[in-house]
Parts: structure tokens; sequence; C-alpha cells
């Protein structure tokens, strides 16, 4: 990794899990908000520096799922689809595990590079919740850190950990739900098809998912940037021929 490389990292959550906390205490003055392009969405990004990288940090809208069943849940997982963050961090609330690993799981369905913040263990501990996360980390398949946002701990693990990923010191093997028979045998025949289509751009067996849930905005978004790639490959060549026709 050279010096003063940029790297991105996604937040993703459920609504009041310190998300933004963990964003801002991160970030401090360092960020801005801005208007998602043509959504009404805005999204908060700002920095951090570590080591001789800086971290850009998109906080994405918190939300319960990533279904695209509102604006919120699209731009989020657009984000994390097509723009494909280096690290996406999930951040969970210690007081309410159970629910809030339902948006764990669907972010690993999508990208490989994730890492769980168990967020508000302060006030788990209160109430006499203890995390395991090393169990936690054995059945997920990604690195689980305990944190408390609002008093900046276990931060220091939590950006050598960001860290470790991106230098690929960290392997990961995220958790694959397996759904009943009937959908997994229509995953595995739409699958080869979605392959041929996006090749390793998108993550096929998710794409596979939403396709058989009738989610036909992210069939438009994929044509919209497949299409958009094309058009940036085809004039990088005009640009490059263009060139080599003046040396000529």
């Amino acid at each position: 990794m050279t010096t003063n490389e940029v790297y991105r990292i996604a937040l993703a959550g459920n609504p009041n899990t310190g998300k933004s906390t963990l964003f801002n205490a991160l970030t401090g003055l360092k960020q801005h908000t801005g208007n998602w392009a043509g959504k009404t969405v805005s999204l908060a990004e700002g920095s951090v520096h570590y080591k001789k990288s800086t971290y850009r940090l998109i906080d994405l809208p918190g939300t319960y799922s990533l279904y695209s069943n509102s604006t919120d849940e699209e731009v989020a997982r657009n984000y994390i689809v097509f723009e494909k963050p280096h690290v996406t961090l999930v951040v969970l609330d210690a007081t309410s595990l159970e629910r809030n690993l339902n948006l764990a799981l669907q972010v690993m369905e999508m990208t490989s590079n994730v890492i769980v913040c168990v967020n508000l263990i302060d006030e788990a501990k209160k109430r006499g919740i203890e995390i395991d996360e090393l169990k936690l980390m054995r059945q997920l398949g990604v690195p689980v850190l305990k944190i408390s946002a609002r008093n900046k701990t276990g931060f220091p693990a939590l950006l050598d950990t960001i860290d470790r990923m991106i230098r690929g010191e960290i392997s990961t093997t995220p958790y694959a739900i397996q759904y009943n028979e009937e959908t997994e045998e229509k995953i595995s025949q739409l699958e080869p098809n979605v392959k041929k289509l996006v090749g390793d751009r998108f993550p096929s067996r998710w794409i596979a998912l939403r396709l058989l849930d009738g989610d036909t905005s992210l069939l438009d978004e994929i044509q919209k940037r497949m299409h958009q790639e094309e058009e940036s490959t085809w004039n990088t060549v005009q640009k490059t021929s263009g060139s080599h026709l003046e040396n000529f």
C-alpha cells in the first residue's frame, strides 16, 4: 500500500444504532453533507487519517433492510453494490443484536469486505447483556468488534482492523444464508445467466435473489451502470486512438 492512499469506508446500520455517532466521532470536523445524485437522500461524508492512509467515510442512510422498498434502502444498497467501498462497517446495537443481525446478513450477501461493529456495549453491560464477539466472528466469518462510539471505546482496534483488511491481511468467509430447497434450486438456475451478464463486477447470487423477489429497479440500475461502463470504455478508446493518430 503506497503513501497517502484514499480508501472508501461505508457505514451501514439500522436507525438508532449509533452509526452516525460513530461517523461523527471518527471524522470530527472533517466532514460535509451532500445529496445523492438524482435522489432527495443526503449522504454525509468525512475523512479520518490512520497510519499512511486516508479513509473517506460515507454514512449511509439508516435502514432495516436493503430490499429497495424505500429511497433510503435503494441508496444504501446501490452504494454497497455499485460503488464497491473498500470496506463496509455494519453497526449493530448490542442491546438489540438479534434484530440488527438481519441487516448484517444482507450486507454479507452483497460484499465480503465487511466488519461488524457491535456498538453501545456500555448500555448492554448496564442491562447485564454479555456479547461473545469471538463466537460471533466464527459464526459470521467476518471480523466482529465491540465498540462504544459515544465513549470512543474500541477505536484503535477498529482502525487497525480496517487497515489490515485493506492490506489483504484479513480474509473473510461471510456466512451464506441457505434458503429453502425450492428457492435454492431457482437461484442455481438463474445465477449462471446473471453471471454471463455481469461477470464478476457484481454479486451474482445476490442479484439472482433480488430478481426472484421481483426487484425490477435493480435490473434497471444494472443496465444503467453497464451502459455507463461501456460509454466510459468507448470514450477511453477514442481518446487513446486519437492521441496515437496525432503522434503518427
